[in-house]
């Protein structure tokens, strides 16, 4: 049995989400700040681990007309240097705005902890990925 971890890959912080089991929910674990990147990469391996994650979905932002263009391919090199596992993008259109949404209706201020909203598109790209598989 395994988890699948989803990552929302920004330029200041990473957002992480987990599975269950089953491959059913996902839930926020946290987010990490990018920088310095070999410490995020080693974070993300140790939550990775912890959490016996077979499979790495990231967040790829693609343009709204299809385009890769600097966010994606920034977002693919960082994704690059994460080994040992199977790595999937999950297109994260619009993911922010969803995720603000999300925390809005729950009440959640995140004007202050932008990170918050980090964590929830984390979920959201799971969530995606998930509905997909199942």
């Amino acid at each position: 049995m395994y988890k699948v971890m989803a990552l929302d890959i920004g330029t200041k912080r990473i957002g992480i989400a987990l599975s269950d089991f089953l491959l059913v929910t996902a839930t926020g674990h946290s987010y990490i700040s990018r920088e310095p990147e070999d410490k995020a990469i080693e974070t993300i391996l140790n939550i990775a681990k912890e959490n016996h994650v077979e499979k790495i979905v990231a967040g790829l932002p693609i343009n709204m007309d299809g385009t890769k263009g600097f966010q994606a391919q920034n977002c693919e090199e960082f994704v690059s240097k994460i080994k040992g596992y199977e790595i999937i993008f999950e297109d994260e259109r619009l993911t922010s705005d969803a995720a603000e949404e999300n925390l809005r209706q729950r009440k959640i201020d995140f004007r202050k902890d932008k990170g918050l909203v980090d964590v929830e598109s984390a979920c959201i790209i799971l969530e995606q990925y998930l509905s997909k598989i199942n």
